[in-house]
């Protein structure tokens, strides 16, 4: 089980939101490429950017601290960004700067053609970010529920070549109320490809529950108000989980 840190970058800055409201944001340093460090030397082995401004405005807006992480960090350990990312010249911009994944979320539900083609171009670097509240997937920085089913998108997507599906459940996410596990098992069971779970992580407690459920096809999780609360030890978690999952 990974455990990947999430860097979220609002005006340059790192910063937490809850359940994806920017007017609920709270600031947890100044410096990314020092906190991207900062992971690293806890034992962080990936990174998860996104870029907060870039999700709302539909094009990217943290490209500098972006690229300051990536030289930071980016030769040691994988990185994966999301926010914003809506056309190929994004995509290959960030590519050859050092990112080794693209998280393409609301453009996958709106413009499934332009998924398609970015994994024909960069196969092996595309993961999508399905957001979901209910089951249903929500777009446009979470602002839109549309009605698409979850494993419904999940499986279309698969069949489009993606590495990999982040779950997110967005009425956890930033609360600290504990891992969907249930509808992030039911994801991964439903697919072939591995789920990263998201949203909610309150403690070892989930850590553990997500170990035990590795073996479906959960292979990840992602780090995020807990680990900047001190509700979780990033080193102590990773370790626990490589001692239960080898």
């Amino acid at each position: 089980m990974l455990l990947i840190p999430a860097i979220d970058l609002k005006d340059g800055q790192c910063v937490r939101l809850k359940q994806g409201d920017m007017a609920q944001s709270t600031t947890f340093g100044e410096d990314p490429a020092a906190m991207a460090r900062s992971w690293v030397s806890k034992g962080a082995r990936r990174l998860h950017l996104v870029d907060l401004n870039g999700a709302f405005a539909g094009h990217p807006k943290n490209e500098m601290a972006i690229r300051k992480i990536l030289r930071e960090v980016g030769s040691e350990v994988d990185v994966q960004l999301g926010g914003g990312i809506r056309d190929l010249d994004t995509i290959e911009r960030y590519l050859d700067a050092g990112l080794r994944f693209v998280i393409i979320g609301t453009a996958a539900v709106k413009n499934p053609g332009f998924l398609q083609d970015a994994c024909t171009a960069f196969g092996g670097h595309i993961i999508v970010g399905l957001d979901a509240r209910d089951g249903k997937v929500a777009t446009d920085g979470w602002s839109k529920l549309t009605r698409h089913d979850v494993v419904d998108l999940g499986k279309k997507f698969e069949d489009y070549g993606v590495e990999s599906i982040i779950y997110t459940d967005i009425g956890r996410d930033g609360m600290l109320t504990g891992i969907n596990i249930d509808s992030t098992v039911r994801l991964a069971q439903a697919l072939t490809i591995p789920v990263i779970a998201s949203g909610g992580l309150s403690g070892i407690a989930d850590i553990e529950a997500l170990c035990a459920v590795e073996d479906e096809g959960v292979e990840a999780v992602i780090c995020g108000r807990a680990i900047y609360s001190g509700d979780l030890d990033f080193a102590a978690a990773q370790t626990r989980a490589d001692e239960l999952n080898g």
